[in-house]
Protein backbone atom coordinates (compact mmCIF):
# COMPACT_ATOMS: atom_id res chain seq x y z
CA UNK A 1 0.00 0.00 0.00
CA UNK A 2 1.63 3.26 -0.91
CA UNK A 3 1.52 6.16 1.59
CA UNK A 4 -0.82 9.03 1.38
CA UNK A 5 -0.68 12.52 1.54
CA UNK A 6 -1.07 14.61 4.55
CA UNK A 7 -2.44 17.65 5.87
CA UNK A 8 -1.11 18.48 9.11
CA UNK A 9 -2.42 21.55 11.13
CA UNK A 10 -2.27 22.92 14.90
CA UNK A 11 -4.65 24.55 16.70
CA UNK A 12 -4.73 26.34 19.65
CA UNK A 13 -7.57 25.01 20.98
CA UNK A 14 -10.12 21.94 21.07
CA UNK A 15 -13.11 24.04 19.68
CA UNK A 16 -10.89 25.25 17.13
CA UNK A 17 -9.88 21.79 15.91
CA UNK A 18 -13.50 20.38 16.21
CA UNK A 19 -15.05 23.28 14.03
CA UNK A 20 -12.53 22.73 11.76
CA UNK A 21 -13.50 18.44 11.47
CA UNK A 22 -16.89 19.81 11.49
CA UNK A 23 -16.08 21.87 8.29
CA UNK A 24 -14.89 18.74 6.48
CA UNK A 25 -17.42 16.65 7.21
CA UNK A 26 -20.15 19.26 6.03
CA UNK A 27 -18.01 19.67 3.05
CA UNK A 28 -17.86 15.54 1.97
CA UNK A 29 -14.43 14.66 3.35
CA UNK A 30 -14.36 11.51 4.32
CA UNK A 31 -14.23 10.77 7.91
CA UNK A 32 -12.02 7.40 7.77
CA UNK A 33 -9.40 9.87 6.68
CA UNK A 34 -9.17 12.34 9.64
CA UNK A 35 -7.15 12.02 12.65
CA UNK A 36 -7.11 14.18 15.86
CA UNK A 37 -4.61 14.36 18.79
CA UNK A 38 -4.23 16.51 22.34
CA UNK A 39 -3.25 16.07 25.41
CA UNK A 40 -6.51 16.40 27.56
CA UNK A 41 -4.42 16.08 31.26
CA UNK A 42 -3.13 18.64 33.52
CA UNK A 43 -1.94 18.55 37.17
CA UNK A 44 -5.23 20.29 38.11
CA UNK A 45 -7.22 18.29 36.57
CA UNK A 46 -7.80 14.62 36.69
CA UNK A 47 -9.28 12.42 34.59
CA UNK A 48 -12.03 10.41 35.81
CA UNK A 49 -12.81 7.49 33.36
CA UNK A 50 -12.66 6.16 29.46
CA UNK A 51 -14.31 3.05 28.61
CA UNK A 52 -15.29 1.27 25.93
CA UNK A 53 -18.84 0.07 24.57
CA UNK A 54 -18.86 -1.91 21.77
CA UNK A 55 -17.44 0.33 18.86
CA UNK A 56 -17.71 3.56 20.99
CA UNK A 57 -15.02 4.98 23.21
CA UNK A 58 -16.62 7.45 26.08
CA UNK A 59 -14.41 9.48 27.90
CA UNK A 60 -15.69 11.55 31.56
CA UNK A 61 -13.86 14.19 31.84
CA UNK A 62 -13.27 18.35 31.58
CA UNK A 63 -13.14 17.96 27.81
CA UNK A 64 -15.60 14.94 27.87
CA UNK A 65 -18.33 16.66 25.34
CA UNK A 66 -14.93 17.26 22.70
CA UNK A 67 -13.67 14.31 23.17
CA UNK A 68 -16.98 12.21 23.05
CA UNK A 69 -18.14 14.44 19.98
CA UNK A 70 -15.04 13.84 18.07
CA UNK A 71 -15.27 9.77 18.63
CA UNK A 72 -18.36 10.08 17.23
CA UNK A 73 -17.28 11.63 14.17
CA UNK A 74 -13.87 9.77 13.51
CA UNK A 75 -13.57 6.35 13.43
CA UNK A 76 -10.78 4.71 16.31
CA UNK A 77 -10.11 6.21 19.51
CA UNK A 78 -7.16 5.62 22.05
CA UNK A 79 -5.47 6.82 25.40
CA UNK A 80 -1.34 6.48 25.08
CA UNK A 81 0.97 7.77 28.22
CA UNK A 82 3.84 8.81 25.51
CA UNK A 83 7.32 10.07 27.41
CA UNK A 84 8.12 13.51 26.95
CA UNK A 85 4.95 13.76 26.01
CA UNK A 86 2.61 12.91 28.49
CA UNK A 87 -0.84 11.49 28.35
CA UNK A 88 -2.36 12.15 24.97
CA UNK A 89 -5.89 11.30 23.39
CA UNK A 90 -6.27 10.45 19.53
CA UNK A 91 -9.25 9.47 17.42
CA UNK A 92 -9.10 8.12 13.98
CA UNK A 93 -6.48 6.09 11.82
CA UNK A 94 -3.22 7.42 13.63
CA UNK A 95 -4.66 5.08 16.49
CA UNK A 96 -3.78 1.93 14.31
CA UNK A 97 -0.52 3.52 12.97
CA UNK A 98 1.06 4.23 16.50
CA UNK A 99 -0.34 0.71 17.76
CA UNK A 100 1.35 -0.37 14.51
CA UNK A 101 4.63 1.00 15.78
CA UNK A 102 4.26 -0.48 19.01
CA UNK A 103 3.59 -3.76 17.51
CA UNK A 104 6.89 -4.16 15.50
CA UNK A 105 8.86 -2.34 18.19
CA UNK A 106 10.16 -0.65 15.22
CA UNK A 107 10.53 3.60 15.55
CA UNK A 108 12.68 5.75 13.99
CA UNK A 109 15.30 7.18 15.97
CA UNK A 110 14.83 10.27 18.37
CA UNK A 111 10.90 9.58 17.94
CA UNK A 112 8.00 9.00 20.25
CA UNK A 113 5.60 6.21 19.22
CA UNK A 114 3.32 9.43 18.03
CA UNK A 115 5.85 10.74 15.46
CA UNK A 116 6.84 7.02 14.49
CA UNK A 117 3.01 6.55 13.89
CA UNK A 118 3.36 9.91 11.66
CA UNK A 119 6.66 8.94 10.54
CA UNK A 120 5.36 5.79 8.83
CA UNK A 121 2.89 7.65 6.73
CA UNK A 122 5.18 9.71 5.28
CA UNK A 123 5.78 12.64 7.68
CA UNK A 124 8.98 13.80 7.83
CA UNK A 125 11.19 13.86 10.98
CA UNK A 126 11.85 17.81 11.07
CA UNK A 127 8.29 18.12 10.90
CA UNK A 128 7.02 14.95 13.39
CA UNK A 129 9.40 16.85 16.34
CA UNK A 130 8.10 20.29 15.45
CA UNK A 131 4.37 18.79 15.93
CA UNK A 132 5.44 16.50 19.12
CA UNK A 133 6.46 20.29 20.57
CA UNK A 134 2.51 21.73 19.75
CA UNK A 135 1.91 18.67 21.73
CA UNK A 136 3.64 19.75 24.80
CA UNK A 137 2.64 22.54 24.52
CA UNK A 138 -1.33 21.69 25.13
CA UNK A 139 -2.22 21.98 21.33
CA UNK A 140 -4.41 19.90 18.94
CA UNK A 141 -3.13 18.43 15.94
CA UNK A 142 -5.51 17.43 12.96
CA UNK A 143 -4.22 15.21 10.60
CA UNK A 144 -6.15 14.70 7.20
CA UNK A 145 -4.66 12.24 4.60
CA UNK A 146 -5.65 10.66 0.73
CA UNK A 147 -4.88 11.49 -2.54
CA UNK A 148 -3.04 14.83 -3.28
CA UNK A 149 -6.35 15.94 -4.69
CA UNK A 150 -8.17 14.79 -1.29
CA UNK A 151 -5.45 16.67 0.46
CA UNK A 152 -5.72 19.99 -1.21
CA UNK A 153 -9.67 19.78 -0.81
CA UNK A 154 -9.03 19.64 3.09
CA UNK A 155 -6.20 22.04 3.18
CA UNK A 156 -8.73 24.60 1.80
CA UNK A 157 -11.50 23.79 4.02
CA UNK A 158 -9.01 23.38 7.30
CA UNK A 159 -7.57 26.65 6.93
CA UNK A 160 -10.86 28.64 7.15
CA UNK A 161 -10.78 27.32 10.88
CA UNK A 162 -7.14 29.35 11.16
CA UNK A 163 -5.18 26.72 12.53
CA UNK A 164 -1.81 28.32 14.27
CA UNK A 165 0.50 26.36 11.54
CA UNK A 166 -1.03 23.85 8.62
CA UNK A 167 2.10 21.91 6.61
CA UNK A 168 0.90 19.59 3.43
CA UNK A 169 3.51 16.35 3.31
CA UNK A 170 3.64 14.24 -0.17
CA UNK A 171 4.65 10.70 0.75
CA UNK A 172 8.53 10.09 1.14
CA UNK A 173 10.46 6.80 1.31
CA UNK A 174 10.93 6.07 5.36
CA UNK A 175 13.97 5.01 6.87
CA UNK A 176 13.58 2.59 9.82
CA UNK A 177 15.64 2.23 12.34
CA UNK A 178 14.87 -0.61 14.74
CA UNK A 179 15.44 0.30 18.45
CA UNK A 180 16.87 -2.16 20.80
CA UNK A 181 16.90 -2.86 24.18
CA UNK A 182 18.83 -0.08 26.65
Amino acid sequence: MSKPNSVVAIFEAHSQAEEAVKALQRAGYDMKKMSIVGRDYHTDESVVGFYNAGDRMRYWGKQGAFWGGIWGMLFGAAFFAIPGIGPVVVAGPLVAWIVAALESAVVVGGLSVLGAGLYSIGIPKDSVLKYEVALKADRFLLVAHGTADEVEKARGIIAASNPLQMDVHAPQPAERVEVGSH
